[in-house]
């Protein structure tokens, strides 16, 4: 089953006004867009969002599940992501677990999920739900855990200005919220 690119592909070339406007915002922070390192600036960022907030679409493949029961946990899963608040990077660390009934699916499709969810303008507690329930609907499995760990740059930066601070997300359903021996050997599992 495919999982498609839900971000619209940007057309970088109606997009001139915004490459002005950008051009403008460097004069007012006293800055020369003409000057070498700035001129092709407004393009490359645009060229960047276009890449970034575009995931490609991937194949979510499972498998027979062949009588696995045990919980299948994929940690230290790295992501990065914009802040649909400010435009500013969050980027961590995912770690995915659940416990197969039917299905299991591909390894390398967990991080794929995280990617594809993180992948645009967004927020943290958004991915986490986002990747919980996906796997939810696709695998019907005895239950999800999905926990992220990130650093937002808008915290860091701008306002309380709280550099190192860590945002930890978490989605427990199933087996992970009905059962604190299967939660805990997950969260005994992403230490």
């Amino acid at each position: 089953m495919e999982i498609e690119s839900t971000n619209p592909q940007i057309d970088l070339d109606s997009l001139s006004g915004f490459k002005s406007e950008l051009r403008s915002l460097f004069r007012q922070m006293g800055d020369d867009p003409d000057r070498e390192g700035l001129r092709d600036t407004p393009k490359r960022y645009l060229n960047f969002l276009a890449e970034f907030i575009s995931p490609p679409a991937f194949n979510f493949t499972t498998f027979e599940n062949e009588g696995a029961d045990d919980m299948i946990a994929q940690t230290e899963i790295p992501f990065y992501s914009l802040c649909e608040h400010h435009l500013a990077p969050f980027f961590g660390v995912a770690a995915v677990g659940y416990i197969p009934k039917g299905r299991i699916v591909g390894l390398s499709k967990l991080a794929r999920t995280v990617g594809h969810f993180a992948g645009r303008l967004q927020n943290q507690e958004r991915i986490t739900k986002q990747i919980a329930d996906l796997l939810e609907e696709k695998l019907k499995p005895e239950g999800v855990a999905v926990v992220l760990r990130a650093r937002h740059l808008c915290v860091e930066m701008r306002g309380v200005k709280a550099a190192g601070t860590v945002t930890t997300t978490s989605r427990m359903n199933g087996a992970f919220f009905d059962n604190p021996t299967a939660r805990a050997e997950f969260l005994s599992l992403i230490k």
